[in-house]
C-alpha cells in the first residue's frame, strides 16, 4: 500500500476504538491516510487519537468552524484510492444504500470513485435484521466491498455475529483488494513454517524456537500476488489471514514430510522455509518419564531429509527454494545444500546477525542462485524480506 491515499470513515459506535488500529496498520504498510469521523463516532474515540495516528487533521463538519475553512467531500472523493468504513454501523449502512448525505461521511461516499469497504459492527439482531440485510445486498450490488464482522461476545453482552472484523485483517483485505500486481496468478506454491516438536514422551519434545513468522509472511506475499497456497505449518501461534492461503497443521518431522511429499506433485514451486528438527528420538515413551537419580539417555535418529526428497521428484517446470540456517561457513554450507538438495535458490541467513532469525520480526538474508550468484540483502522486516524472495521466485517461474 505505499503511497497509496486511504480514506478511513468512522461512525458511531463501540468497535471505533479498533479504528486507532486499523489507522496505524495502514501508516505501517506505507499509506497516507485521512479519517472522516460522524459527529456520534466523537463519543466513542476522539479525533485527536486518530489525528496523531493518521498524521492528518481529521475532519467531521462540512467546514471548519474556526475559520470557515470548507471540507471539500468532492475533493476528498477524488483524492482517495479506497474509502473504508470501519466501523459501519447499521445507520450507516442504511444511509449509503438510500443516498441519504446528511453528514460528511455519506456526502464523501457519494462522491467517491475509488472502491469502497464497508466494514459492519453491529449487535447481532441488527445484522441479521431484514432491512440491514437487504441495504447490504443493495450496497453489493452496486460494488461496495464487504468485509465480513466475527462472531463473538458483543458490547451487549449477547454472543453472535456483528464484531467488526480485527482490524488487521481489514488491512489485509483492503490491501489485496489494491494488489494490481498478480504474478503468480494461476500458480500453485507449497510453503513449510514453523519448527517440529519431536517428542520424548507425552509431555516432551525436542523443538527449537522458530516462530513461523518468515514462512507466514511468504505465504502471505504469495497469496496477495495471486497464488494458491498449501502452507504446511509446525505449532505456532499464528493465524494465516488471506483466504487463498490453507493450512495443514503438523506437529512432527514425519507429518511434515508426509504432508510435503503429497502436495508438492501438483505444485509449481516449494519454499521450505520450516526449521525442520534434523533428528527425532528412536524411541517415545507412553507414558510420562519420571525423574530419577540417574541421567537419561536419548539415543535420536536422523528424520527424512525433505529437502532432498521433493529435490529428487522435482520435475523440469518446477521450483525448489530451501532456506540455510547458519553460524559457521555460512555461504559454503549453504551453497553445499543447495547442490546436494537439488535446490534452484537458497535462503541463507545467520544467527550471527543479531536481531533477526527466530522471534524476531526482521531478517537478514542473502540468496545463493543455482547458477552461483549471491544477492546479499540489508536487514528488513520479515514482510520486506518475503517479497525479495518471492520476486526472485517470479523470475524462475517465468523463464
Amino acid at each position: 500500500m505505499q503511497g497509496k491515499h486511504i480514506l478511513v470513515g468512522v461512525t458511531g459506535g463501540i468497535a471505533a476504538y479498533k479504528t486507532a488500529y486499523l489507522i496505524r496498520d495502514l501508516v505501517k504498510r506505507g499509506a497516507e491516510v485521512k479519517v472522516i469521523m460522524t459527529e456520534k463516532a466523537k463519543e466513542f474515540i476522539t479525533p485527536l487519537t486518530l489525528a496523531t495516528l493518521s498524521k492528518n487533521p481529521v475532519l467531521v463538519d462540512f467546514f471548519d468552524p474556526t475559520d470557515g475553512r470548507w471540507n471539500s467531500h468532492v475533493s476528498l472523493g477524488l483524492w482517495a484510492d479506497a474509502y473504508i468504513i470501519a466501523p459501519a454501523t447499521a445507520n450507516t449502512l442504511a444511509k449509503m444504500a438510500h443516498g441519504l448525505a446528511d453528514n460528511l461521511l455519506t456526502t464523501t461516499y457519494l462522491s467517491a470513485r475509488c472502491p469502497i469497504f464497508v466494514a459492519p459492527a453491529m449487535d447481532l439482531d441488527m445484522y441479521a435484521h431484514t432491512a440491514t440485510q437487504e441495504n447490504l445486498a443493495t450496497l453489493r450490488a452496486r460494488n461496495v466491498h464487504f468485509i465480513e464482522p466475527t462472531s463473538g461476545f458483543l458490547a451487549s453482552g449477547l454472543e453472535g455475529k456483528g464484531r467488526m472484523a480485527e482490524p488487521e485483517d481489514i488491512a489485509a483485505f483492503v490491501a489485496d483488494a489494491l494488489q494490481t500486481h498478480k504474478p503468480l496468478a494461476g500458480k500453485h506454491i507449497l510453503i513449510t513454517a514453523g519448527p517440529t516438536y519431536e517428542k520424548i514422551d507425552p509431555v516432551r519434545f525436542i523443538g527449537n524456537y522458530s516462530s513461523g513468522k518468515m514462512g507466514y509472511a511468504l505465504a502471505e506475499v504469495c497469496a496477495q500476488w495471486g497464488a494458491k497456497v498449501t502452507l504446511v505449518s509446525g505449532p505456532v501461534q499464528l493465524k494465516a489471514k488471506h483466504p487463498n492461503i490453507a493450512v495443514t497443521s503438523v506437529e512432527s518431522a514425519a507429518q511434515m514430510y508426509q504432508a510435503s511429499m503429497q502436495t508438492f506433485a501438483s505444485s509449481d514451486a516449494a519454499i521450505l522455509c520450516a526449521a525442520v528438527a534434523d533428528f527425532t528420538p528412536e524411541t517415545k515413551a507412553n507414558s510420562k518419564i519420571k525423574r530419577g537419580d540417574d541421567g537419561m539417555q536419548i539415543t535420536l535418529q536422523p528424520t527424512q531429509d525433505i529437502a532432498a526428497a521433493l529435490g529428487a521428484t522435482k520435475k523440469e517446470n518446477q521450483v525448489l527454494v530451501g532456506f540455510a540456517l547458519e553460524t559457521d561457513n555460512e555461504a559454503a554450507n549453504a551453497a553445499g545444500k543447495l547442490q546436494r538438495k537439488n535446490l534452484d535458490f537458497i535462503v541463507l541467513n545467520s544467527l550471527n546477525n543479531p536481531g533477526t532469525c527466530f522471534g524476531f520480526d526482521n531478517n537478514q538474508i542473502s540468496i545463493i542462485h543455482k547458477n552461483g550468484t549471491t544477492q546479499t540483502f540489508p536487514v528488513k522486516t520479515k514482510q520486506e524480506v518475503a517479497i525479495d524472495i518471492i520476486d526472485n521466485l517470479c523470475n524462475y517461474l517465468n523463464n
